[in-house]
């Protein structure tokens, strides 16, 4: 069993408590009618992001040609089970990454695809919103928590000595603005909090003095101009969880029937700190699926681990480096060997979630029938730093409309990430037009 699953087996509590979609056998009326409650005729779609660092060997990566299905490669072989879900997708590029830097300007901007402001103080720019914020926009007002932003890895401070760019960037993907970023929870037990929420007759906090507190905060914002960088950094930070206690106990006063309401903390183990990098994700991944399930939000985001990452991998035959270190393998075969594994590992973690979401029953299918999850990263050869030709892998699930098995090759250097951003946000029904430096769409 993983940290999220119910810690106690008996019926009489699962029926007792607000957990009973988890503890009964799937009754399609049942689930029909909570929907229409909520007034939603099907189940909601749901969109993640999830990137990985320091790019990946494409030799590798690619799929080959020649097959009327989708032919995984090598690295990509740990998604076998999922292949009717799958899109390979290669030939897409951030033509505003193309600079000298080696990071920085491949990542901060992987979900929005703007040009990145070289900076080492606090006045960030990826260039615009990104895309799992966009969605959020979109979907306001229809669950309790608008996005998660998650993360492994602790957020760096200071600059990259090497480049003298700000290390933010490195760990960093979603952005409320081209200013703004949205920086990733990386607790696990602090996202199952926020998860369940906070209720204003637990604080004893009425909505309205909730909004009056965040209109003064709102306000000090003001006092960030004297601030340096770390502390306008903490400021917002603090405003944003004022914030989003605000939206959430609104939220549940207007909602009271909702979903993600019926679920109580009490029927889940809240998941301890992680031990090691491995275990960190994976509850990371767990709580992915929780927040889906619950309806609890649609769009989330996760940094698999920070870019420049310099995790050490137990390999088999050993290994001697870490991460980072192996994606400039310089062509030497053993370290490419090594690099190989470290992208498969990622896979393998992605295959996971994948699995995860198709175990849980959801209106007539399952969860991952419902799901479009974009897995890649903002480099693709890390030995080069190339920010075309991205290693990108789509899971859509049936009832998205997005047909998979199959590789969707685009010509290299003239087909814009963003395409596939806006193809999924006009599958939210937004109409859309144009996102980041899209051209149009993919399907």
């Amino acid at each position: 069993m993983n940290h999220l699953e119910y810690h106690s087996r008996s019926r009489r509590r699962f029926l007792r408590g607000s957990g009973l979609a988890l503890s009964l056998p799937y009754l399609p009326s049942l689930e029909a009618r909570r929907f229409q409650k909520e007034g939603t005729h099907s189940p909601p779609l749901r969109a993640a992001f999830l990137h990985f660092p320091n790019g990946a060997w494409m030799q590798d990566w690619t799929p080959k040609p020649g097959a009327d299905s989708l032919n995984l490669s090598s690295s990509l072989s740990p998604l076998a089970a999922h292949r009717s879900e799958l899109t390979v997708l290669t030939g897409l590029d951030k033509q505003h990454s193309r600079t000298s830097d080696g990071h920085a300007h491949k990542t901060a901007n992987f979900l929005t695809g703007m040009p990145v402001r070289t900076t080492t103080e606090g006045d960030f720019s990826a260039g615009g919103i990104s895309i799992d914020q966009r969605i959020a926009e979109y979907l306001q007002g229809q669950t309790p928590v608008p996005s998660l932003v998650l993360g492994v890895e602790p957020i760096p401070a200071g600059v990259d000595a090497s480049t003298g760019v700000t290390l933010l960037y490195s760990s960093c993907i979603s952005w409320q603005s081209l200013s703004r970023p949205v920086l990733p929870q990386n607790a696990p037990a602090a996202v199952f909090d926020r998860l369940f929420g906070v209720r204003a007759e637990v604080d004893g906090v009425s909505v309205s003095r909730i909004s009056l507190l965040s209109k003064v905060l709102e306000h000090s914002r003001s006092l960030s101009r004297g601030l340096s960088a770390v502390d306008r950094q903490k400021l917002d930070e603090y405003l944003e969880s004022v914030h989003q206690m605000e939206t959430r106990i609104r939220f549940e006063t207007q909602h009271s029937e909702h979903r993600s309401l019926r679920y109580s903390a009490a029927d889940f183990a809240r998941p301890p700190h992680p031990e090691q990098f491995s275990s960190h994700l994976s509850a990371m991944l767990d709580l992915i699926v929780l927040a889906f399930r619950m309806d609890a939000t649609r769009v989330i985001s996760l940094m698999m681990a920070n870019d420049v990452s310099q995790q050490v991998f137990q390999m088999p035959h050993g290994i001697s480096e870490p991460h980072h270190s192996l994606s400039h393998h310089q062509n030497i075969p053993d370290r490419i060997r090594q690099y190989q594994w470290i992208n498969q590992w990622y896979v393998r973690n992605f295959s996971g979630l994948l699995s995860r979401l198709r175990d849980v029953s959801e209106g007539d299918g399952t969860l991952l029938d419902y799901c479009m999850l974009v897995f890649g990263s903002g480099m693709s050869d890390g030995n080069e730093h190339h920010p075309d030709d991205l290693p990108v892998v789509l899971a859509a699930g049936e009832r998205t409309g997005i047909q998979g098995n199959r590789h969707l090759q685009t010509p290299v250097g003239t087909t814009p990430l963003c395409n596939l951003y806006l193809s999924l946000l006009q599958r939210f029904n937004s109409e859309e037009r144009q996102f980041g430096d899209s051209d149009g769409i993919l399907f």
